[in-house]
């Protein structure tokens, strides 16, 4: 009864961690697995703590309160008088549609569905990846026993592919309701599906920069293309002056005309940028998918910040349709896809939470970033989509000197783990000189700050931050708004 190697079995494998041994019952031989106590450590999933409920509280008490309060949200509606007119034809105008209320309820049994099957199918992706190679090291445990074991990688596309499978379900129920609505789910689909693809082959074949900033413009194009929403923008009530006085157009408002055109009879407070608004919503998907990839590097980090923006986003939109605005059929499709991404990413945090047990990779990053890309030019709230994103902007804008290589910029800028201590500390880096410096991420700014942590703890901050946040966006949104912008 030797004692075989995996690898030897299957040459173009790189199984570290499992070790196989031949044995033959009733002349069959038959090949079993043991792993190692440190492997079944590694690969146990925790629990999801009822501290990441937090983040999803306020939808839910929206939720209730719609549900219980409302007695409208159950109102059987025509479709005509339920939605815009304008994009619908005569005939589905007299047709009933499904109410908001049953319509949320059926995205909910989705999120719920993609939760469960999310969580159980990641289990077993885990071993094909192990056994394709599709693993990397933990470099945050580093002179630990965990650091020689291998961590399967692009688990991102078991949520993705579980995403798109709801969302096609969506597009059935689509079909047969909402006609007007299947160009703007077909072209979401198309484009989460283009990242996703994006970001698997990129955790495969490690794509240089230049084609990630490239190629997320390119998967936004079918949005663009199918986007029927208003290109004009409100202008500040401070900066009004600058386009329009008592006389007219000012110079500066004569010059701006070149580019854009400014509405005079609305005395300024309107500008339609046209064209250069498609460009801003197209670099509105670069930096979606790549301020996620970025602000990355912790377990549980990548997934924990979108889940957070995430439930956010699902706040506005029912708030927008608590209070019946012109856009609430737009909030109720952004509303869809957030229900059913918020049920996918919670199942697979249990499973990269610290310690982690499954790398996302790129793939959930580009994934997570054009799905939020995709609700913001869809939903038309693309501005305040950006008031959840704010450290994620404070990343990118810290990390500017080493991005355009002022400062020397390593591959891993991953804060170091210290083994003696058990904590995290501030990663640096040899700059000009010989001089150290640190590395100028929003992680390592924390570490900086408050001092070394340990990993979990280190993750908890950045999403309580993350958290903060998207609050002070949400008082910004709807408070602070109205001292710059007319009721």
């Amino acid at each position: 009864r030797p004692k075989v190697s995996l690898a030897d079995l299957l040459p173009h494998s790189h199984i570290h961690p499992m070790t196989c041994m031949m044995k033959h019952r009733d002349g069959q031989p038959q090949i079993f697995q043991e792993i190692s106590n440190n492997d079944r450590m590694a690969t146990t999933t925790l629990p999801l703590k009822p501290l990441s409920l937090i983040p999803l509280l306020p939808s839910v008490w929206i939720f209730l309160m719609l549900l219980l309060n409302d007695p409208t949200f159950f109102a059987q509606t025509s479709e005509g008088a339920a939605y815009d007119k304008n994009r619908l034809t005569s005939t589905a105008s007299d047709t009933l549609s499904p109410t908001v209320g049953a319509q949320l309820l059926v995205y909910l049994a989705l999120g719920i569905s993609g939760y469960v099957g999310t969580n159980r199918l990641i289990p077993n992706i885990k071993s094909y990846m192990i056994r394709r190679g599709i693993c990397g090291k933990d470099l945050g445990k580093k002179g630990t026993k965990a650091e020689d074991i291998d961590i399967p990688e692009s688990l991102g596309i078991v949520p993705g592919a579980i995403f798109l499978i709801c969302l096609i379900f969506c597009l059935v129920g689509f079909a047969a309701n909402h006609p007007s609505k299947l160009l703007d789910l077909n072209s979401a689909l198309l484009s989460i599906c283009f990242m996703l693809f994006l970001g698997f082959t990129d955790d495969v074949l490690e794509w240089p920069w230049r084609y990630k900033l490239f190629l997320p413009s390119v998967a936004s194009l079918p949005l663009l293309c199918c986007y029927e929403g208003s290109t004009s923008i409100v202008v500040p009530i401070p900066l009004r002056p600058l386009l329009m006085n008592e006389n007219g157009l000012t110079k500066f408002g004569e010059f701006f005309c070149h580019f854009v055109v400014v509405d005079q009879n609305a005395e300024g407070s309107i500008v339609n940028l046209g064209l250069f608004y498609l460009v801003y919503m197209g670099l509105l998907a670069v930096f979606c998918t790549n301020a996620i990839n970025i602000h990355a590097g912790i377990n549980g980090l990548e997934v924990g910040q979108s889940y957070v923006i995430a439930c956010a986003v699902l706040f506005h939109n029912l708030i927008e349709i608590q209070s019946e605005s012109e856009a609430r059929e737009n909030h109720v499709f952004s509303a869809m896809i957030m229900i059913c991404f918020i049920g996918v990413s919670s199942a697979l945090l249990r499973h990269n939470w610290y310690p982690s047990s499954v790398f996302v990779g790129d793939t959930y990053c580009y994934f997570a970033g054009m799905t939020f890309a995709v609700v913001g030019i869809s939903g038309h709230f693309s501005k305040t989509l950006l008031l959840f994103f704010i450290p994620q902007i404070i990343n990118f804008l810290w990390s500017t000197p080493q991005l355009f290589k002022f400062i020397p910029c390593p591959k891993h800028r991953l804060p170091k783990f210290n083994a003696k201590t058990g904590k995290m500390e501030a990663s640096k880096v040899l700059s000009r000189g010989n001089v150290e410096k640190v590395n100028m991420t929003l992680i390592n700014l924390f570490l900086q700050i408050f001092g070394p942590m340990s990993e979990e703890n280190l993750a908890l901050s950045l999403l309580a931050f993350q958290t903060f946040c998207c609050g002070l966006g949400f008082y910004v949104r709807y408070e602070l708004a109205q001292l710059v912008f007319d009721s």
